[in-house]
């Protein structure tokens, strides 16, 4: 036991404090994003739109997610990371005490369109933020912990948030999201100092040098976003569909869904951490993790298909936990090592965007089918993207084999 204690802590070694105040700041944002999990029983609900509707309106979250990260992206190249996290907090904090007057279907449509738009310039930043803090050798590790800081809050998020609802209603967790986002930001400027990823003539220079530079170019990098977009499109679910699934199959309350989505979140603080350094320890190569991640993902939502009894959904969270933390923190590693100096920002938008894709077509392809279809039919089809996720990530083992530029996660 003390040998597990040890190679636990041990996991931690060598990270910067400036990583360590991002973890921190990172948790305080996140537990306080507390109506997202609970959104769709939110719409369906509370204001009453019918579920095709609530999936409408989900994949305007996904439009501004996108224009978010592209936008995210291209300041922090222009700007730097810094100043594009800060803002972009800070601005959320407000919209987010805003949304909760909002209550008309176009009028909530276009509402998250814009919030998202401002929140998710915040990613693409927070992923160059890490190369900027880390040493290259700790920068898989740096995203764990930042991952580990989310579930943490992901933790305490859901499960209050679920107590509050059924105690007092929605209208608390709105100003709870928009206090902890604007907390967040004064927590950042105060603990965290300003850095440059490169001067302004390296950027420069790097910049001139590769004008006709397109990221479309680069054909490894365009089959891992695709791999990285049917993973949103399988992860996705737990936001947007699970929540609605518990209720009408189960009879679950908010709490209950609060639970389950803890129990990833405890999954991820106890394990990830450790199983990532092994990960790194054993040097697998990243289209391999993709390849098992894929697998683990898809296999959960073929349990799924046996929902007699409702303690399916806990080995569902555990197997899409599973697979979650294989490759989520070694897909931004992925993204990252294939960057040109100069255009990190750009790489880790189009990745962002990659799952903002995924935000915008789930909710509405997959509401859409349980409507007409039922769970079921959604189910198998979501087994299915980790088959094609599966089938892409041994294309691209082949490709940066044959180029010798297969990398491993050390």
């Amino acid at each position: 036991m003390k040998n597990i204690y040890l190679k636990y802590i041990n996991s931690f070694k060598g990270l910067s404090k400036e990583i360590w105040f991002l973890a921190f700041v990172t948790f305080i944002n996140r537990a306080g994003t507390m109506v997202l999990p609970f959104l769709s029983r939110y719409l369906n609900e509370e204001l009453e739109f019918n579920l095709e509707d609530v999936g409408i309106i989900l994949s305007f979250f996904g439009l501004g997610s996108l224009v978010g990260h592209y936008l995210g992206g291209k300041l922090t190249d222009k700007l730097g990371f810094y100043n594009v996290m800060a803002r972009s907090l800070f601005t959320t904090g407000l919209l987010f005490i805003a949304l909760q007057y909002v209550t008309t279907f176009w009028g909530f449509s276009f509402a998250v369109f814009f919030i998202m738009s401002i929140a998710d310039m915040f990613r693409p930043a927070l992923f160059v933020s890490l190369k900027a803090y880390s040493k290259p050798e700790n920068q898989t590790r740096s995203l764990a912990l930042i991952r580990l800081a989310i579930n943490l809050g992901f933790v305490f998020g859901p499960m209050v948030g679920g107590f509050l609802i059924v105690k007092n209603g929605y209208s608390s967790l709105f100003w709870i999201d928009g206090i902890t986002c604007i907390l967040a930001t004064l927590l950042f400027v105060l603990l965290v100092k300003k850095k440059d990823l490169h001067t302004h003539s390296e950027k420069k220079e790097a910049l001139l040098k590769d004008t006709k530079f397109n990221i479309l170019q680069d054909k490894p990098c365009v089959i891992f976003l695709g791999i990285s977009f049917l993973m949103g499109m399988i992860f996705m679910q737990l936001f947007f569909t699970m929540p609605t699934y518990h209720y009408k199959q189960f009879g679950l309350s908010e709490d209950y869904t609060g639970f389950l989505m803890l129990l990833n979140g405890v999954l991820i603080v106890l394990i990830e951490m450790p199983l990532v350094a092994w990960i790194e320890r054993k040097k697998f190569s990243h289209p391999k993790l993709f390849f098992y991640s894929s697998f683990l993902m898809g296999i959960s939502f073929v349990f799924l298909l046996f929902d007699n009894f409702w303690q399916i959904l806990i080995l569902h969270m555990f197997f899409i936990t599973v697979g979650e933390m294989i490759s989520f923190p070694f897909t931004n590693t992925f993204a990252m090592n294939r960057a040109k100096k100069g255009y990190e920002g750009k790489y880790m938008a189009w990745y962002s965007i990659s799952f903002s894709f995924a935000h915008i077509l789930c909710p509405i392809l997959s509401f859409t089918i349980i409507e007409q279809f039922g769970y079921k039919t959604n189910w198998s089809l979501t087994a299915v993207y980790g088959l094609v996720a599966m089938l892409l990530s041994v294309w691209l083992y082949r490709i940066l084999k044959k180029s010798h530029t297969l990398l491993s996660t050390n």
